[in-house]
């Protein structure tokens, strides 16, 4: 099964050497499934022709806004609904999950509840599970049909199931501890230093990764999650 990976950002070059690209990391959470993958940087404009090109979609994180005014993003969304009607299976992560809502129908926006960084719990109808996070931004609004299936403390629709369309996610299942150690390191200058205290001290935190790769693997190939 050929797997096409959308990516609306790129790792910083600071931190690119030490843990890869997004594409990169998504290859280690969905390893040994039997995928084949392809990436198309669309935050560069490159573009597949349309949702024939892969069996599966992904659309990875970005450091941009899913509402900001960039000359991919329309053309994003157009392809997101091009997918979403012939009914290949996409995921969406972060910045996917948001943009997936906004050209369906919901609404995104930097959440009054502020930065979420670091391992989070999430609470899904089975239990809790801890999941980097690393956003400001949220869906505010769910559109037509879609199902909350997470939330966190602070944010409402941190998992969203579109009944065999899509399943995206707020938090980053792909982010290891070494990827928010660098971030904290380089990039946390927004941050509020107690959240970036917090998240320093739980880096060790066992994580329930692997479990929503699980999740993300099953429904590419059987179109649920559980």
């Amino acid at each position: 099964m050929k797997i096409g990976i959308l990516q609306p950002g790129l790792v910083p070059e600071e931190i690119l050497n030490t843990v890869g690209d997004y594409d990169t990391q998504f290859h280690r959470l969905l390893g040994g499934n039997g995928f084949e993958f392809e990436t198309w940087k669309v935050v560069n404009g490159d573009f597949p022709t349309g949702p024939e090109d892969a069996d599966g979609w992904l659309i990875t994180g970005s450091r941009h806004g899913a509402y900001e005014d960039h000359p991919w993003i329309a053309p994003l969304e157009d392809l997101v609904r091009a997918i979403h009607a012939a009914g290949k299976p996409l995921i969406g992560v972060c910045f996917g999950h948001q943009i997936i809502a906004q050209a369906l129908g919901g609404k995104v926006e930097k959440s009054d509840k502020g930065w979420v960084v670091g391992p989070t719990a999430y609470s899904y109808p089975d239990g809790i599970k801890m999941v980097n996070a690393w956003h400001q931004d949220q869906v505010t609004e769910l559109p037509p049909g879609a199902e909350r299936i997470a939330s966190s403390e602070v944010c409402e629709n941190a998992a969203i199931l579109y009944p065999g369309h899509a399943y995206t996610v707020q938090p980053h299942p792909e982010f290891m501890a070494d990827y928010v150690e660098q971030l904290i390191r380089h990039r946390s200058g927004a941050v509020p230093p107690p959240l970036v205290e917090r998240a320093s001290g739980m880096l060790e935190q066992p994580l329930d990764s692997a479990e929503i790769g699980a999740q993300f693997a099953r429904f590419f190939k059987e179109g649920r999650i559980a």
